[in-house]
């Protein structure tokens, strides 16, 4: 699938340490959002993330931090 931005797989744990989200004892990472622009930038984190609604916390964030919208003409999972 085509996230259209990029995703991190980290089994080894090197860019968690990194970001700094190593809960106690480095046995999990704790749920932070980063929000990077396109130049790189780091415009803000997030570290309350709640799950259950993190996908419309992160489009207000989004909004708010002024990045731009993705077409509305998004295609569906399978089309294409």
């Amino acid at each position: 699938m085509d996230a259209g931005f990029p995703v991190v797989s980290d089994p080894e744990g090197r860019v968690a340490r990194r970001f700094g989200v190593l809960g106690p004892g480095g046995l999990y990472s704790r749920r932070w959002t980063f929000y990077i622009d396109a130049e790189g930038i780091l415009r803000a984190i997030d570290k309350d993330v709640e799950p259950a609604t993190a996908g419309v916390d992160m489009v207000h964030r989004l909004e708010a931090l002024g990045f731009p919208r993705r077409s509305e003409s998004v295609p569906s999972p399978g089309d294409g």
